[in-house]
C-alpha cells in the first residue's frame, strides 16, 4: 500500500517523502509508463538578493527526480506592470509550465527550497491551489532538512514526459485586489496582515522598494515567526498566535500581504497548517500598493 494514500496538502516531512520515494506503488514522474501514484518533486530555491543562485544550487545538487522552478521566470510574469515586483503568471502560461514539468490533476507535488521558511516553495504551493490542485505540499525544512537526514542530493538532469497544459485557471476569487484593500482601510485591525519583517513594516528600512512603510490599518506578523530552524512550528502554537493576530475576524475575512506576494504565501501555509483556512492574498502587496502615488502610506507600529 502506498504511503500517499492520503494526499499531502500542506507540509510533508523528510521521512514521509523518503518513504514515498521508496514505497512500491509510488513513482517519480518521468518518461516511464510505470503504474502507481505519480510524484513530482519541484526545487524552488531562490534568493531575492541573488536571483541566479537558485540555478547554481540546483546544478550543484538537488533532490532525486526534481525539476526546477524559478520564482522570476516560472512563478511570476515580470512583463506585467503596476502589480508589484512579482506579478502573477498568466493562467495559460502557468498551465503550460505545469504540463512541461509533468504535473497533471492526479500528480502529488512536493515543492522545496533552501531558504529558511520556504518562501518560494510556498508561492508555488499557493499557485497550484489557485489552479484547483490540492495534492501539493511543501517539504518541511527544505533541502537542508533532507541533507541533515543524511540523504543524498543528485546532479543528474530530469526530463519528465510532458503532459498537456494543466486543465485549470488561476482562481481570481482567492486573490484580493488593490481596490478591495483600499475599500477596507477603516475596518477593525486584523483583517489585513503583513508578513514582512518588523523594521520594514514600520518603515525604518526598505531594501527592495522605493517607498518604506505599510498599508494603513495593517497588522504585522513576520513570516519568520512561523518557523524554527527552517521548520514550521507546531500547529497548536501557530493557531494560538495567529488567532491573536486576526482577532475576531474569521479566516475567510483575512487578507495577507508582504513585499511582493511571496512571503505572504508562507503565512497562508502557516494558517492552513494551523487549521485557520480560507484567508486570501493581496498578490500585488506592498510593491504594488505604492505603484499608485495616490494610495496612503503609514509608518511606525
Amino acid at each position: 500500500m502506498s504511503v500517499i494514500d492520503t494526499p499531502w496538502t500542506t507540509v510533508v516531512d523528510v521521512a514521509s517523502l523518503q518513504a514515498g520515494l521508496t514505497q512500491e506503488g509510488v513513482r517519480l514522474v518521468d518518461a516511464r509508463a510505470t503504474p502507481g501514484t505519480a510524484l513530482r518533486i519541484v526545487d524552488a530555491r531562490f534568493s531575492l538578493a541573488d536571483p541566479q543562485s537558485g540555478a547554481a544550487q540546483f546544478a550543484a545538487g538537488h533532490l532525486p527526480g526534481a525539476v526546477r522552478a524559478d520564482l522570476d521566470r516560472d512563478l511570476s510574469d515580470k512583463s506585467t506592470t503596476g502589480h508589484g515586483r512579482h506579478p502573477l503568471p498568466d493562467s495559460d502560461v502557468f498551465a503550460a509550465t505545469l504540463g512541461r514539468w509533468g504535473i497533471g490533476p492526479d500528480t502529488q507535488v512536493v515543492v522545496y527550497d533552501g531558504a529558511e521558511g520556504s518562501m518560494a516553495a510556498a508561492r508555488l504551493w499557493w499557485l497550484l491551489r489557485l489552479m484547483g490542485h490540492r495534492q501539493v505540499a511543501v517539504l518541511d525544512g527544505g533541502a537542508a532538512a533532507w541533507q541533515r537526514a543524511g540523504l543524498p542530493l543528485v546532479t543528474d538532469a530530469v526530463a519528465p514526459a510532458p503532459l498537456p497544459p494543466y486543465p485549470g485557471r488561476l482562481d481570481v476569487t482567492q486573490i484580493a485586489s488593490a481596490d478591495e484593500v483600499a475599500a477596507r482601510l477603516k475596518h477593525s485591525p486584523g483583517w489585513l496582515v503583513d508578513a514582512r519583517a518588523n523594521e520594514r513594516f514600520r518603515g525604518e528600512v526598505e531594501p527592495l522598494d522605493p517607498i518604506a512603510g505599510h498599508v494603513p490599518g495593517a497588522v504585522n506578523r513576520p513570516f519568520a515567526l512561523n518557523v524554527v530552524d527552517g521548520h514550521l512550528r507546531p500547529a497548536e502554537e501557530l493557531r494560538a498566535e495567529l488567532q491573536q493576530v486576526i482577532g475576531q475576524h474569521e479566516p475567510s475575512q483575512v487578507v495577507l500581504m508582504c513585499g511582493s506576494g511571496v512571503t505572504a504565501c508562507h503565512l497562508l501555509l502557516a494558517m492552513e497548517s494551523a487549521g485557520l483556512g480560507g484567508a486570501r492574498i493581496y498578490a500585488d502587496s506592498w510593491s504594488g500598493w505604492i505603484s499608485d502615488e495616490g494610495r496612503p502610506v503609514a509608518t511606525g507600529a
